[in-house]
């Protein structure tokens, strides 16, 4: 039986972004801190909180 995953559409690359978080990154208390990078245009910013990575997100996807 396939996995649920398996069934799903498969996922495009202009979607895809690479997030790493930093040391100082503190999930349980709302801090997050590190990079994110777009998988094609390889645009890429840093982050300091969720409002940032998400703003980033949201306006690569825009130009997508």
């Amino acid at each position: 039986m396939p996995r649920p995953l398996e069934r799903s559409p498969p996922l495009a690359p202009e979607y895809a972004f690479v997030v790493q978080f930093a040391r100082e990154t503190a999930m349980d208390a709302g801090r997050l801190v590190g990079r994110v990078e777009h998988v094609v245009s390889r645009q890429a910013t840093r982050f300091t909180s969720l409002d940032e990575l998400v703003a980033f997100m949201l306006a690569v996807l825009r130009e997508v």
